[in-house]
């Protein structure tokens, strides 16, 4: 199961979306509440968040999802239930709060909205709101029997052993045979053997690491193996190239014939890796 946490302004629109009827949503809770529809929702809210308007995100929207197996089993009453224990297990108790399921898709989903003002007029704390929403509902998912995030992914690395291995074994070959010394001489030689290396760009628009496609399965560097993260990817090729470490500090690399910056992250990895590489060599070699 997986749990996501936000805060919000727009809570009339929060509850026409949640209560959205072609959504086959459906109510499993309601907490300190008795309206029966949206507006009336909405309405009882804004009554408590009018005792503290210097809250301007003071509605707080959670969403947990259960795996597609995991809800297919589970009832209303026990999808209830799952909301009834994140509350709590969020301290959530003396807040108002109504949870909808949506099942118009094959992933059923719970949408739960908690006021973020109490009775007393007092803000719920959202620093690392979503950290704390991830953590209680794999805590949750544990204790209910339901599979949390970290199971699917091992199962899914469990089911993808061999194609992992394959890759790996291209990977070695191309590193140990053909040795390139850039990291768009190493993605070509890997499309040669039918491996697509794909750049992982974060949101500052810098390289961070790899992804690996091969024979449809789409694998991130460090699910194929913990040796071929970006770091340590750069820190192979740096070893190919004369006077590697002053490479290794270079922070842009020609990917595919574009200039492409190296998030700091990646620029420190590729170093240490580089540096912990040649004293091993040079313990191997009786320097």
């Amino acid at each position: 199961m997986i749990g996501k946490g936000k805060a919000i302004a727009h809570t009339a629109v929060a509850m026409e979306y949640g209560w959205n009827q072609e959504k086959d949503a459906t109510v499993v809770l309601k907490q300190h509440l008795v309206g029966e529809n949206p507006k009336e929702i909405s309405n009882e809210f804004k009554i408590i968040q009018l005792m503290n308007t210097k809250c301007e995100k003071n509605t707080i929207s959670f969403v947990l999802s259960p795996t597609i197996e995991d809800g297919k089993k589970l009832t209303d009453k026990r999808l209830g239930e799952i909301a009834k224990e994140f509350i709590k297990e969020m301290k959530l108790t003396d807040h108002q709060a109504i949870a909808f399921v949506h099942k118009d898709k094959e992933h059923i989903h719970i949408h739960l909205y908690v006021n973020r003002i109490d009775f007393n007029g007092k803000a719920y704390a959202d620093n690392f709101i979503g950290k704390r929403a991830s953590f209680h509902a794999e805590k949750i998912a544990r204790a209910m029997g339901l599979k949390t995030v970290k199971d699917v992914q091992n199962e899914k690395i469990q089911r993808l052993k061999h194609i992992r291995a394959e890759i790996k074994k291209i990977h070695d070959t191309v590193l140990r045979l053909e040795k390139p010394r850039s990291f768009e001489e190493y993605i070509t030689k890997m499309k040669i053997k039918e491996v697509k290396v794909i750049p992982s760009i974060n949101k500052a628009n810098k390289l961070q690491g790899f992804r690996f496609e091969y024979k449809g399965v789409n694998l991130k560097g460090s699910e194929v193996h913990r040796s071929m993260s970006g770091g340590k990817i750069g820190a192979e090729l740096a070893l190919n190239v004369p006077k590697y470490m002053e490479k290794a500090s270079v922070n842009t690399v020609n990917i595919l014939g574009k200039g492409l910056e190296m998030s700091a992250n990646l620029v420190a990895s590729i170093a240490k890796s580089a540096v912990k590489k040649v004293i091993l060599k040079g313990i191997d070699i009786g320097a």
